[in-house]
């Protein structure tokens, strides 16, 4: 037997081979049959050639993609790989493999669609589509936000307006002990949440061989089961641990006859690499891009003549897989072969990134709560701001100790509020989603695995509480708006998408970020400084507002603004023109897709909200439509795999038309799972490759 290729009721793929190479060939393979566009699109994004295929309105990110040497990174820590663990290296090459016998034979229709047809793999690609996926995970941009703020606020606006930023992706994660289970056994569940595309961004998979039997969600293009797995006596889940891993640097360089040179901090001009790379762009003329690398890393922004509006700036970005040539994948077939909370324990030593906050259970009671990935230790600067490449104490001084807690009462939460990662990391999310979490499980001695999705689906928002104060403190109101108040207070604080109280409550907020943007005081920082574009929406004043409303509600002195005015004009303006439906109406998802969609079929009103356990982000003053929101779920029962559950957004499939497109979308919409199944007697055999 090389390789055999099983179907569930839902076209999820459950492979077995007699080897852990042979089994990796046919998820390559199998990933292409079921996401050749997908794959086509994460290549060229990864080497910053996504113009060439999706024309100009990504080439800020092939600049980012080139300047940031994403793709030549990845080579490096493939040929590190090669050298330090041959074993993983072939395994990634067997994968690859599989790729290019997948896109051979696939019959994709958006390649009929272009034109195009798909390119090759080679070893490195997963390396690069892993690191191209996670380079601005950790929202190094948010450090030119903080300098942005304190230039027009000064340095107290930044505590002001920290919180989970607009580019910046998160979960819900938490683990329940076996004493407070109805089996004895623990439970492992949550949800990544993430940018939502078509097709999703992880893949359900059961990969089966003599080494091991898991399953688990998988990152197309990439081999093996990373996040989230169950061995069936062991099962892990990750959360952003929100770590500061990334470092800016702002660098004086200069052009001499043989190059550029920059500034070092020991006072002397160094010559830093430079060369041109050429990007092609659909329909349009290609474009010459300067790659320039220091000491520090390579210039993402700015050049020896500045930004592009003649400020005199560049930067350049540090970050760990650059410094030590390895991205982690040495934790990958050691993840796959655990059997036990050590043995994971002992794979995430190697992990790299992204930081993650890992909780993991076994089935011998054996329990784990720890981050993993590699995090520098430097000065207390680096982490808050860009800072001079000219002066001495901000290099690197070696690598943190990833923290590791235990639980509390028998149960651990994590949703990227501060908590283990703490000393690693700057800016968290509220800790809204966490609590809300920690309450529900408090609120029964015993859970079983049919008990989490109404935790996963649960809509309750607390971050409410300080827009609805202000209100109830109005008065003098018109008759409109005084109805609307009491329509307000009345609300249950849920975002359900069949409520029009919630849908009042929304556009009561919107308004009120609005006005808050418009005033003097704030309004200067609208206008950003000129760094690309793929880097604008860390900068954007409105979402910033939108997601730090609740401190800017409950400051002391928010810079002489007048909130309760500010709530008042935006409870008129919305009594003067209020929502005629429900939440749903308009809070409806918007998924990202390379292509237009040509299905006719309208999105989904949603329910949730963003700091609802049901992460399903709107930007406040924007749109309520949802970008973000969970590109999975799950749940892992210890006591039995096959009790577990899991769904996603869309479908298991990402071609157009196929009847496992879009059929797990209506589970993923009222808070269902699909059932795991392993036993391949109840399969549907597709092939034997």
């Amino acid at each position: 037997m090389s390789a055999e290729t099983y179907r569930d009721a839902w076209g999820i793929p459950h492979l077995r081979a007699a080897t852990a190479g042979e089994l990796a060939r046919a998820q390559g393979r199998v990933t292409a049959r079921d996401r050749a566009w997908q794959l086509e699109v994460e290549r060229h994004r990864a080497q910053g050639t996504s113009a060439s295929l999706l024309g100009p309105g990504v080439l800020s990110w092939d600049r980012l993609a080139r300047r940031a040497r994403l793709a030549d990174t990845a080579r490096r820590c493939f040929a590190a790989l090669e050298d330090k663990d041959p074993e993983t290296a072939a395994w990634v090459r067997e994968y690859t493999d599989g790729v290019n016998e997948g896109l051979a034979a696939c019959d994709a229709p958006e390649f009929a669609r272009t034109g195009l047809a798909p390119g090759r793999w080679e070893p490195w690609t997963p390396l690069a589509v892993w690191l191209a996926t996670h380079i601005l995970f950790a929202g190094f941009p948010a450090k030119l936000w903080r300098e942005h703020i304190t230039a027009h606020l000064g340095p107290d606006a930044v505590a002001l307006f920290a919180t989970d930023g607009p580019g910046t992706a998160g979960s819900n994660g938490w683990l329940v002990s076996g004493e407070r289970t109805v089996t004895g056994h623990a439970i492992v569940a949550g949800d990544p949440h993430r940018f939502i595309e078509e097709p999703g961004v992880y893949q359900q998979i059961h990969l089966s061989c003599p080494e091991f039997d898991v399953v688990g969600l998988a990152v197309p293009g990439v081999p093996g089961i990373a996040h989230f797995g169950h061995t069936g006596t062991v099962a892990w889940a990750i959360t952003n641990a929100m770590a500061d891993y990334q470092d800016l640097y702002r660098e004086r360089l200069r052009r001499t006859g043989a190059g550029v040179e920059a500034l070092g901090p020991d006072g002397t001009w160094h010559r830093a690499a430079r060369h041109t790379e050429t990007i092609h762009v659909a329909a349009e003329d290609s474009v010459e891009v300067e790659v320039i690398e220091t000491d520090r890393g390579p210039v993402i922004a700015g050049g020896p003549e500045g930004l592009d509006d003649g400020t005199p700036a560049a930067l350049s970005l540090r970050y760990p897989p650059r410094v030590t040539a390895d991205l982690g994948f040495g934790a990958l077939l050691p993840l796959l072969r655990a059997r036990r909370v050590a043995d994971v324990d002992r794979a995430l030593d190697a992990w790299a990134e992204p930081v993650n906050v890992v909780q993991a259970a076994d089935t011998e009671g054996g329990l784990l709560h720890r981050v993993a990935g590699r995090v520098p230790v430097r000065a207390t600067a680096n982490r808050l701001r860009p800072v001079p490449a000219w002066e001495p104490g901000h290099e690197w001084t070696g690598w943190h100790t990833p923290p590791r807690v235990g639980l509390t009462d028998g149960v651990a939460v994590m949703a990227n509020q501060r908590g283990p990662a703490t000393p690693l990391g700057v800016e968290f999310a509220p800790p809204h989603r966490a609590d809300r979490i920690a309450a529900l499980l408090a609120g029964k001695e015993r859970w079983s695995a049919a008990d989490m999705p109404a935790l996963h689906t649960d809509t309750h928002l607390a971050s409410a509480g300080p827009l609805l104060n202000l209100v109830t403190a109005l008065d003098g109101l018109s008759p409109g708006a005084a109805a609307l108040r009491d329509r307000l207070l009345a609300w249950d604080r849920h975002m359900d998408a069949d409520s029009a109280g919630a849908a009042a409550y929304a556009a009561v907020r919107g308004a009120v970020v609005r006005h808050l943007a418009a005033h003097p005081a704030l309004a200067p920082a609208a206008v950003p400084p000129a760094y690309p574009e793929v880097l604008q929406p860390w900068l954007a004043l409105v979402p910033r507002i939108a997601y730090a409303l609740e401190h800017l509600l409950r400051a002391e002195d928010p810079y002489g603004i007048d909130r309760a005015e500010a709530v008042r004009a935006a409870l008129e303006e919305v009594a003067a023109e209020p929502p005629a439906g429900t939440w749903g109406d308009t809070h409806r998802l918007a998924p990202w897709r390379a292509l237009p969609d040509t299905s006719g079929s309208p999105e989904p009103g949603l329910s949730g909200d963003h700091d609802c356990v049901l992460c399903t982000s709107a930007v406040p003053g924007l749109t309520d439509r949802a970008a973000r929101g969970p590109a999975a779920r799950y749940v892992w029962d210890l006591a039995d795999r096959r009790r577990s559950g899991w769904v996603v957004p869309h479908g298991a499939s990402g071609v157009p038309g196929s009847p496992h497109h879009r059929d797990q979308q209506p589970l993923w919409l009222g808070g269902e799972l699909a059932p795991v199944v392993t036993d391949f007697d109840r399969l549907t055999k597709e092939t034997d490759d």
